[in-house]
Formats: C-alpha cells, structure tokens, sequence
C-alpha cells in the first residue's frame, strides 16, 4: 500500500461520525484539562480510558489521543494568564508568557501560542506521515550510552536558561537533580530520602514540584500588589492581535520549535514534551541577539517552547505505533488501549491494522483543526481570567491546585509538598535561583541515572563506551562546547549601554 492509498484509507476511516465525535469529545475534554492547573493529561486519560473499553479501538484511540495533545494546547492558558502550568511541558512558557500577560499583551500570547501549536502539530504528522519506519529506525538504534549523553546535554542546556548566570542555571539543574533522587532507588531498592514517608517511596510527583514553584509561589510573591491586578484591563478586538513585529520575531522560533520538538518526541524516554519545549527555549535564547529581554516577555519565549510542545507530542507516537517503546506514561496508556482491544504493539500494527494506524494520524490532523477553531473564539473569554480581583483569584488559584495536586494520589502529603516546596521555591527565587532549569534537572534526573547505570552493566564500568560510541560522543561534545560558550559568555564584559 503506497502513502496515497494509506491516506486515502485514514481519512475514510478518521471522517466517519463515530471518530468525528470521539476526536470532538477527546480534544475538548483535553482542552478543559490543560487550562484546568494541577490535573494534566495523564490524570485525565487515565480516569477516562474505561470508557473507551466497549467502543472500537479506533475510537478508543482516536478519543485518548485528543485528550493529550489538546491538554498541550490549554496548558499554555494557565501559563500564561495565571503563570500556572496547566501541564507540565507548558511551565516553560511561564517565564515570558506571564510577562506579556501583565504588560497586557496576554490576547496576543495566546494566541501566538494557537498558532505555534498548530503548526508544532502540523509539522510532526507530516514527519509521522513521510518517516516514521526510517526515523524509528534510527531511534531503536540508540545506546543508552546515546540517551545519557543527550541527558547530558539537554542539561547543559538548562543551565544556559538561567538569566545572565550560567553558574546560578547549573546550581538549580544539580538541585533538580537531587529532588529526583528521592524515592526508592530501583535497582538495590534502597530508600533514598524518603525519611520513612510511604508517600515518597514513588519519588515526587511533577505536578507538585511544578505547582509550587510557578503556582504557590506566585501567589507568596503577588501578595501586597495592587489588589485589583488587570481588572480595568478592556478587552477589545485589536487587543488580541499580534502586532507586526510579534508576528516577525514568532515565525522562525516556531519553525525551530517545531523541529527540536519533532527530533526529541521521536526518541522514546526522552520525557516528550517538557525536555522539547526546555531545549528550544535554550536554544532560541542562546541564539538571540537580545536574550536580555527572554523573561521579560519575550515572544520567541512563547513561540519556540509551545510549537516544541506540541510537535513532541505527535511526534512521540511515532515508537510508540511502529516499535511498540513508549517514550512516557501517556504513551505506555496508549499501548494499554491497544492491548486491551486485543492489538499487539509493535511494527505489526501498520501492516495487521493500516485502518487503525492511518486512521488515527488523519484524526490528528482533523482533530488540530478543530483546536484552532475552538481555541480562537475563546481567547477573549480567556483574557476576561485576568478582570478577576486577586483577593478572589488567588484563593480560587490555591484552591485547584490543592484539588489537582490531591486528586492525583488523594494523598494529603502531596498537599503539604506542595506548600513545603512553595516556601522553599520562594527563598530560592529569592536568592537568585531559577525554576526552569530546577524542573528541567527534576524531569531529567531520573533518566539520567538509569541510562548511566545501564551503560556502566553493559560496559562492565568502562567510561569508555560514552566515547567509543560516534552518537554518544556527538552529544557531549555539543554539551562542552554550549558550556565553553555559556562560561565565555558570562566572563565577557557586559558591553556599555548607549
């Protein structure tokens, strides 16, 4: 079957009524769930998926799918009217997003981010459509020597987040690191940090290292500023427009969003969206020729994060369909449905089950276009959050985090880490440290150790296999090299001001 005649088949399948409505249904659920903070997309796929049991595992399929990739599109709302992650991967997008938020250019963000979605999306299912057996290919020859230098790198990268102080940057990553460490150590199963708490044997969740630090955090720091916030902002029309030169500085970082994303959602276990959406907002702040300004409202801060956002999201689905790897919990959710519709996993999947396969990448793009016209409308419905008072917004604010973060194990000590790494996060922010590159070392840590233990038992502990290797050694090279840059950078003198 040629890729004329494949598509042909998607979208026979993809546009029959059933699938229409289960995409309808799983975007906007998805939607709803992402400007929802502290709840995310795992929460609600995994409440969801036995409702999908007695429908056709296209449907199934078709419905848990839109549920992930619309909760990428909401996840950047709460971001930035709120500086709430509503998931994890869209915390980045806080950093500038909030900022144009409270310069009240939050109609112009939000919709920048629509767009960059879109096109994110686009992107990878077009990668999807024309590579997906070659690039799977390419993933599954992949050491873990390669994943761990890459680790490496994507925290290096981190590092270069940090404002002006790449030491401060790379401080913050080796706490993350440290916080990642706490749970039971899987291979001697050792307790590591747990102090006895059976709550903390599973590690800490990301939602709550992710709604203390931008959520309580926020709410600690905003207390004592005006009281009404944007509540005279109006909200017209031209407000929601980008301006020409917000148009301009968009374009590319999409576009280079859209492949960092595409490249790092390919791989299995890389953390899809949250490692896609630090890595293209290192790489447009480094390449910036005013990074002063990311922080500050900066619109590649928003472009390039939330287009690698979305992009890691489809492209994410390319192992998991064809090798049957899942790269994170959403996708090993997404080979339970198959497995419970009695499909096995695996490259078999394209041959045994094209209607399925194909059917389910037609539906992405259906099920984007859909996002783009619900999420359009709504921006100015979105923009009226910020004409809420802060004495009731930040009640309402602590009131769905505790809920979400509850609701994730109904376990009353994630609520107390929450408020503990909220004063905590206060006091470092205050001192000088960041959060992104903190939650960057946080999501990555994990990885990390487990890539260098499997490569140190394959090695028999030679060191040597990171650099015997041509890929592993690639990636650390361009690790040295960003920290050779980021060190010179920060020991040039700062240049006078006109």
């Amino acid at each position: 079957m040629d890729l004329l005649e494949s598509l042909q088949l998607g979208l026979a399948t993809a546009l029959t009524m059933e699938n229409l409505l289960y995409c309808l249904l799983g975007v906007s659920v998805g939607m709803i769930v992402g400007v929802l903070p502290g709840i995310g997309h795992l929460a609600a796929v995994s409440l969801l998926m036995p409702l999908t049991f007695h429908v056709p595992a296209t449907a199934a399929l078709v419905m848990l799918a839109g549920i992930y990739y619309g909760a990428q599109y909401g996840g950047s709302i709460a971001s930035i009217l709120l500086n709430l992650p509503g998931t994890a991967s869209s915390a980045v997008i806080c950093l500038d997003g909030y900022p144009m938020a409270q310069n009240g250019r939050a109609g112009a963000a939000l919709l920048i981010t629509t767009i960059a979605s879109f096109i994110g999306s686009c992107f990878a299912i077009i990668v999807l459509i024309l590579m997906a057996p070659p690039l799977a290919q390419l993933a599954l020859s992949f050491h873990s020597a390669d994943y761990f230098s890459m680790m490496v790198l994507g925290l290096v990268a981190a590092g270069s987040i940090s404002q002006g102080r790449p030491l401060i940057g790379l401080a913050s990553v080796v706490l993350g690191l440290l916080i990642g460490l706490v749970g039971i150590d899987v291979n001697s199963g050792a307790m590591r940090m747990t102090f006895g708490i059976p709550e903390l044997f599973d590690g800490i969740s990301i939602i709550v290292i992710a709604m203390a630090l931008f959520g309580v955090s926020e709410v600690i720091s905003s207390i004592g500023k005006a009281a009404d916030g944007a509540s005279s902002t109006r909200v017209t029309f031209r407000s929601l427009l980008p301006t020409r030169k917000e148009w301009r500085e968009s374009g590319w970082p999409i576009l280079r969003g859209s492949g960092v994303g595409t490249a790092v959602g390919i791989l299995p276990g890389t953390g899809g969206g949250s490692m896609a959406s630090f890595m293209a907002y290192a790489v447009e702040k480094r390449i910036s020729s005013k990074p002063d300004t990311f922080g500050k409202g900066a619109v590649p801060g928003i472009a390039a994060p939330e287009g690698a956002n979305n992009a890691a999201a489809q492209s994410s689905f390319i192992p998991t369909l064809t090798l049957g790897i899942p790269g994170d919990a959403i996708m090993a959710l997404m080979l339970g449905a198959l497995m419970i519709h009695g499909i096995a996993p695996g490259p078999r999947v394209v041959t045994e089950n094209p209607d399925l396969f194909w059917g389910l990448i037609v539906s992405f793009l259906i099920g984007n276009l859909m996002l783009l016209v619900l999420n359009i409308p709504l921006i100015k419905v979105w923009v009226k959050i910020l004409q809420i008072p802060y004495r009731l917004l930040f009640p309402i604010i602590i009131l769905l985090i505790c809920a979400g973060v509850y609701s994730l194990d109904r376990s009353v000590i994630d609520v107390l880490l929450v408020a503990g790494f909220a004063g905590v996060g206060y006091l470092l922010i205050k001192l000088g440290f960041e959060a992104a590159p903190l939650l960057l070392g946080f999501i990555l840590g994990p990885m990390l150790e487990e890539n260098l233990r499997r490569s140190m038992l394959l090695s028999r502990g030679d060191f040597m296999v990171f650099l015997e290797r041509p890929v592993s050694a690639g990636f650390l090279l361009l690790a040295v090299l960003l920290l050779l840059w980021v060190v010179w950078g920060s020991l040039k003198p700062p240049k006078p001001s006109a």
